[in-house]
This record gives C-alpha cells, structure tokens and sequence, in this order.
C-alpha cells in the first residue's frame, strides 16, 4: 500500500547518517532524558541523520533524475570526519543535537546536493543549512521539556565518525497525527576521506 495519498508525489530529502555507533552512543546520553520527558515524541535511533538538502514534496519523474544525478556524484565526493555534541532546540519544540567535525566539508558537500537538486529541474524552498541531528518534538501544550532536555546534552561530545554514505530518503511527515517515519530511497558510497588540514 502506498504512503501517500498522492502516489505521483513523493516528499523527499538528501542527508547523511550517523554510523551505528555513533547512534549508540548518543542514546546512552539521552536516556537521562528518555526517563525524564516521556511526553516527548521522541525520533527512532534508525530515522537519525542530518539533512543536507530538504526538497519537500516532488514528482515521482523528478525523483529518478535526482537519483541518477546523486549516483553519478556520490563516488567524486569526499567522505567527511563528523562528531555529535551538545545540545539545542527551535522554537522551544524541537530537540537537537549538534555536528562537529568538518563544517566546511559539510557545507561544500550540502551546496553541490542542492546544486544538483536544481540542476535535475527540481524546485525546493532554500534553507540555511544548520548542521543538526533532531531528537524529539514537543506537544504543542508542553514549552519546557525540550530546553530542558537540550541543557541536559550540553556536556555531549561523541566520537568523530567518518560518513559513508549519501542518502535520499523519503519520509511521511505530515501524512497524520502518528510518528514522522523515514526510508532510504536509495544510498550511494562517498569518495575517499578529504587529507587532514
């Protein structure tokens, strides 16, 4: 059965995802925050990953150029040193956790997906790229459990891990008041590791 109520559409993002690890690790940090803020709704460990480029919703033709474009791309594109640490949130409703490690890398890697992305004819409103990993969401009648819970990740740093892979996934945000669930469409191996500075 299709997800969506519109099967000519898909809504999509390109992101990396944090290793096996590395997700671990970060769970072991929140439990404190597990116990404490159960009204939270919390993301699944296997849906982490930060978002490079968020295109929203697109035909399902647009989908199979962007995948053609992001495997022709993928091998030429470095592979990235990255860390989780700390913590934060938006608009006091959205629980994160940060990325250290390669920004510019990130940067660069985030321009040449979205640059991709428009050159394949696809249309996406522009966002600043804010490097994150998002933990939860609030309820709309709760404004204290998220700066709660990100002050409790302020002491956070995790390993630095190297990105494997690049990854177009789909989600079903939107689609009903149940949990936000993604699926890789597809992931394709990054180039070798950019030289230390």
């Amino acid at each position: 059965m299709d997800d969506h109520p519109d099967s000519r559409t898909l809504r999509v993002f390109v992101a990396l995802a944090p290793p096996d690890d590395a997700k671990d690790e970060l769970a072991r940090a929140l439990r404190p925050a597990y116990a404490g803020y159960p009204r939270l709704r919390w993301n699944r460990i296997e849906d982490w990953h930060i978002t490079l480029a968020f295109l929203g919703e697109q035909s399902s033709t647009a989908v199979p150029l962007l995948r053609s474009a992001l495997a022709a791309a993928a091998p030429s594109r470095p592979a990235l040193q990255l860390g989780l640490r700390g913590g934060g949130y938006f608009d006091q409703r959205l629980l994160w956790t940060g990325v250290d490690g390669d920004l510019e890398g990130l940067h660069r890697l985030a321009a040449d997906v979205r640059d991709l992305a428009r050159s394949c004819g696809i249309d996406f409103r522009e966002r600043p790229l804010n490097p994150h990993l998002t933990l939860a969401r609030s309820r709309r009648d709760d404004s204290v459990s998220v700066p709660l819970a990100a002050a409790g990740l302020t002491g956070f740093v995790g390993r630095p891990w190297r990105t494997e892979r690049l990854h177009l996934v789909g989600s079903n945000i939107g689609r009903g008041p149940g949990p936000i669930h993604y699926r890789d469409i597809e992931a394709w191996r990054l180039g070798v590791a950019a030289a230390p500075a």
